[in-house]
């Protein structure tokens, strides 16, 4: 008696699920043909899966892959080596050979143009197996002007963001890897400055001099400790001035209220650096401050001079122009705070400064404590408050191509401008990123303003 190979079903849902079984098995292995395909050539896939308006778009960006990988190779050389023949004089004339810094650049492009082309690498895979699973359950492939209307409805935000991204790709991010790569090298005079010389990989070495040496590391612990002291200074003065000005313009019984807040936006709405160059000269030693000052017969005062003096006059000016911004932001913060809140603090017995501390400050403070944030990071690296002032002096003898006043942004651009020393610049530059960066994204990460829209 021969026994029956074909299944027995006991019902109609084992019946259905052997089919099932099988309907699984076809897609596996379509499935798996279409990933390969797309896995061994860019676009294969989709041509399998009759979508060839992708297909064709993704073979033609791996064809443009292979067409430059002569450039490509030459480009991770150059990045990997940073050339091997410097500029030559020969037979008379000057021989132009390889480029350190260029090389560098080329490298760091093609690495970021080899970084794109693997995502879409890896989106080609996913989506030739996405449309054979579509496929094989019934599904149909979109006609090319079918496809092309879905993505513009459905992806617009994104094909709107794209020259953006774009832009900031090239304009910000590699500026910042270049910045980030010449921190690893030992670009600088007068030894490592192409075209005449090339420049070489050091690995964290910059790094162990910023912290280890004591030139380095006695002016950068100082110059760090008083571009904290500067930001937090200036932050804070900035904050509470206008936020005094504003009450004070919006106190009860003001008369001429407009005018007296058109003469305290006059310092913001004066361009800057006029500003700060006049007070420059006000205030130097021959200046009209000083000139008055002797004509009374006193000695003339070192605004600029004086280490001390300098940096109070840094803040104090900086305060004087950055304050009337605070005032018509707290304007129109106060405006928005509930009079009823006022009127319930005056029936309790609250006094006009408890009414302050208990009302107003916590209202404004919860409105504006990220603009706060990012105030501190933008004075932090507030580089016209304190060169056009000073030009980051008095000159301290103890400090490396630092002077009194100079903060960690002053220096960066004294090293690189003036004195050629590009790698520690960068070095600074990076740390200068993280630090700032890290204050500011955790503080409004843990700001409720950040997090809520509206208070509980």
């Amino acid at each position: 008696m021969k026994v029956s190979q074909r299944p027995q079903f006991i019902n109609k849902k084992d019946k259905i699920e052997f089919k099932l079984c099988k309907s699984g098995g076809k897609i596996m292995k379509r499935t798996h043909k279409a990933t390969l395909l797309s896995t061994l050539f860019m676009g294969l896939g989709q041509l399998y899966n009759r979508d060839f308006l992708k297909g064709i778009v993704f073979m033609i960006i791996e064809a443009i892959a292979l067409i430059n990988i002569p450039g490509i190779s030459h480009g991770i050389w150059g990045l990997v080596t940073l050339g091997d023949t410097p500029q030559q004089f020969v037979g008379g004339k000057i021989v132009q050979n390889d480029h350190s810094i260029f090389l560098l650049t080329e490298g760091l492009i093609v690495a970021v143009l080899l970084a794109a082309f693997a995502l879409i690498y890896i989106y080609n895979i996913k989506d030739a197996k996405r449309t054979a699973e579509k496929l094989e359950k019934g599904g149909k492939v979109l006609k090319p002007l079918e496809y092309i209307n879905f993505v513009w409805t459905y992806f617009f935000p994104q094909i709107m963001m794209t020259p953006a991204v774009i832009a900031i790709t090239f304009f910000i991010f590699l500026p910042i890897l270049i910045t980030m790569a010449i921190a690893f090298t030992n670009y600088s005079i007068p030894h490592h400055v192409p075209p005449r010389n090339l420049v070489d990989w050091v690995g964290i070495n910059n790094f162990i001099k910023i912290f280890k040496l004591d030139i380095w590391n006695n002016t950068f612990v100082q110059v760090g400790l008083w571009t904290i002291i500067w930001a937090i200074a200036s932050t804070f003065l900035n904050y509470f001035t206008g936020l005094g000005l504003a009450l004070l313009t919006n106190a009860k019984g003001i008369k001429f209220r407009k005018m007296w807040r058109t003469i305290f936006l006059l310092p913001y709405a004066i361009p800057g650096f006029i500003s700060l160059l006049i007070f420059r000269l006000a205030f130097s030693g021959t200046g009209p401050i000083n000139a008055f000052i002797q004509s009374m017969g006193l000695a003339k005062i070192p605004f600029f001079t004086d280490p001390t003096l300098a940096k109070l006059m840094v803040i104090v000016i900086n305060m004087w122009l950055g304050s009337p911004y605070f005032m018509v932001l707290m304007a129109g913060v106060l405006t928005n705070i509930p009079q009823s809140m006022y009127e319930a603090a005056n029936i309790d017995g609250a006094n006009k400064w408890k009414q302050f501390i208990n009302i107003t400050l916590p209202m404004v403070f919860y409105q504006t404590l990220p603009l706060l944030i990012m105030t501190f990071a933008y004075n932090f690296n507030n580089f016209n408050a304190v060169y056009l002032l000073t030009d980051g002096n008095p000159i301290n003898a103890n400090f490396r191509y630092a002077g009194s006043t100079d903060i960690l942004i002053t220096w960066v651009y004294k090293m690189t401008r003036d004195q050629s020393q590009f790698h520690m610049a960068s070095v600074i530059t990076i740390i200068l990123f993280i630090f700032v960066a890290g204050v500011s994204g955790y503080s409004l990460s843990r700001s409720k303003a950040f997090k809520e829209e509206d208070m509980l």
